[in-house]
């Protein structure tokens, strides 16, 4: 029999502190870029934690953060969790209705709050029933001009807490010490309970070498939001491994990205396709050197094949493909190629990165029609199904848990396909397939084509209502600016003929400036839907 200890996040602030005191977290703030070894982090970790306690947070108490992604954002990751409380990270791209609706959910006692985000919750903190204490996490150690209170500053906090603090040594590994609300595409986002063990062993997933392989000697910068699925794990796994840490802070900007990643030599960053097409576009009008880079991570939608060529071909930046979501931790599949794939073709190779990859180790996954388990060859279609030690069980405190949660599996509302080497793909979100005279279209196919396409920048495909046909797919495309006025819809579509069956093709092209995207950067076609209904009323 083997010893029964507790998973418990206590064990991985614990061992940065321990065995890599040197170890760097480079901070970028409101003020400029900080510099702090994992000694201070820890130092102040503690202290926060304290300072929780004298405010009156007990164990199992929410603690809600709205926060960029700093050094203090970092130490509110294991503070408050290790105390026994629980880590509410909150989306602030939410409409502010959904803030109000997510902190009197969690039933939040104290929010941490970044200086310029101060605003956005004096509009509202009328409306918070449950919060008791607020934080601004600043530079200063003076407190701005506000109407919250009560309020306190946060370095002030730390320098007046007790800095021999222990973390308690009882914590129970099950117990909850994180929560995520889902980006509400449809309704209230729905809440996700982190437990401590679910966290370590995401954690461990995320340092494997056939998964993203997070280690010590690489300098890791999470461009994802903290409060985007816990900047998926990132921060967590990288203190845990004594891995150089990089937070890019507020309001960054593709050129400032380039240069962090130049200047602080990262090998492995991760975020949203709009950020690399962002990114993108800067390396193509600027010279950086991106020689560190060993892993560029996207995930939160499907990354088009002109992406993933236009980094590795262009600029030689490795490109890894991953799937996952608020109920999985994220990291469910990552597009790791096998041993003895890596001498195919470059666009064999090509076809299997761009799908979204094979089951990290430790998960389990079905994929499901009506008519049952669907085939392994790459064309029939089913809902990805998944469960596992880091998957979520129920959402908190919502019926909705009996929809998406059956028999002891999560129903993930994603359409994919499995081919014979067990590699996932994204078709599409079940409401975002396109039937047409009974026959089903991925909306995602189109649109990954259709931005391989040299002027397109961005594309979404929705489905519309047809007499004939049920439904029919209609292309929203954003242009690259040196292309808008030489590109025509009759263009794109010739373009898509040879790649698609003829009844694949959208019926029309609209060309717009912009497409509407959620919080955390996915392609709102609800939005596109119902611009398209608005133009149907006015005519």
């Amino acid at each position: 029999m083997m010893m029964n200890t507790p998973l418990t996040m206590t064990q991985m602030i614990k061992r940065a502190e321990m065995f890599f005191p040197k170890k760097e977290v480079v901070s970028r703030t409101e003020t400029g870029i900080h510099t702090f070894t994992y000694k201070e982090i820890a130092d102040r970790t503690r202290r926060l934690a304290s300072s929780l306690e004298q405010l009156g947070v007990n164990r199992g108490d929410k603690v809600g953060t709205l926060a960029w992604n700093h050094h203090r954002h970092l130490e509110a990751y294991f503070a408050i969790p290790c105390s026994g409380a629980v880590l509410h990270t909150i989306n602030i791209r939410l409409s502010p209705q959904h803030i109000v609706y997510i902190i009197n959910h969690a039933e939040d006692r104290v929010l941490l709050i970044d200086p310029d985000l101060v605003p956005l919750i004096e509009k509202c903190q009328d409306q918070l029933k449950s919060v008791e204490a607020y934080v601004i996490m600043s530079d200063s150690m003076e407190l701005p001009e506000t109407t919250l209170s009560p309020v306190y500053n946060y370095e002030q906090l730390l320098e007046n807490a007790d800095a021999n603090y222990q973390y308690p040594d009882d914590l129970d590994e099950n117990s909850p010490a994180g929560m995520c609300y889902t980006s509400a595409t449809t309704g209230n986002p729905k809440g996700v309970i982190y437990s401590h063990r679910g966290i370590v062993l995401h954690s461990m997933a995320i340092g494997m070498a056939d998964s993203v392989g997070v280690s010590e000697q690489d300098i890791a910068m999470p461009i994802v939001p903290m409060f985007h699925v816990n900047a998926w794990g990132l921060p967590f796994a990288a203190v845990w491994f004594g891995t150089k840490l990089v937070m890019p802070g507020p309001y960054f900007t593709p050129k400032l990205i380039a240069e962090l990643i130049q200047d602080e030599k990262i090998t492995i960053t991760a975020g949203v396709p709009t950020i690399w097409l962002g990114l993108l576009k800067e390396l193509e009008e600027n010279s950086y050197d991106m020689s560190s880079l060993r892993g560029l991570l996207c995930g939160g939608s499907a990354a088009p094949k002109g992406i993933i060529r236009a980094f590795e071909e262009k600029h030689k930046i490795p490109f890894i493909h991953a799937y996952g979501m608020t109920e999985t931790s994220p990291l469910a599949v990552v597009a790791n190629l096998k041993s003895y794939q890596k001498d195919l073709p470059y666009e064999e190779k090509l076809d299997y990165r761009a799908k979204q990859g094979v089951l990290v180790p430790g998960l389990e996954i079905k994929i499901v029609s009506e008519k049952g388990e669907v085939s392994w060859d790459g064309k029939e279609m089913g809902e990805l199904c998944i469960r596992g030690p880091w998957i979520a069980s129920e959402y908190y405190k919502d019926e909705r848990t009996a929809d998406a949660f059956q028999d002891g599996w999560l129903h993930t509302g994603d359409v994919v396909t499995i081919d014979e080497e067990g590699f996932v793909k994204i078709v599409d979100r079940t409401k975002d397939l396109i039937k047409s005279g009974g026959e089903w279209i991925s909306s995602v196919d189109i649109e990954n084509a259709l931005m391989a396409h040299e002027a397109v920048f961005e594309a979404a495909v929705i489905g519309i209502p047809d007499e004939r046909w049920q439904e029919r797919p209609l292309a929203y495309i954003v242009l690259h600016e040196a292309y808008k006025d030489n590109t025509t819809k009759e263009e794109l579509l010739n373009f898509l003929t040879p790649q698609f069956a003829k009844w694949w093709i959208p019926d029309d092209v609209q060309f717009i400036t912009e497409i509407p995207k959620s919080s955390v950067g996915k392609f709102l076609k609800r939005e596109l839907r119902e611009q398209y209904n608005k133009q149907l009323t006015e005519k």
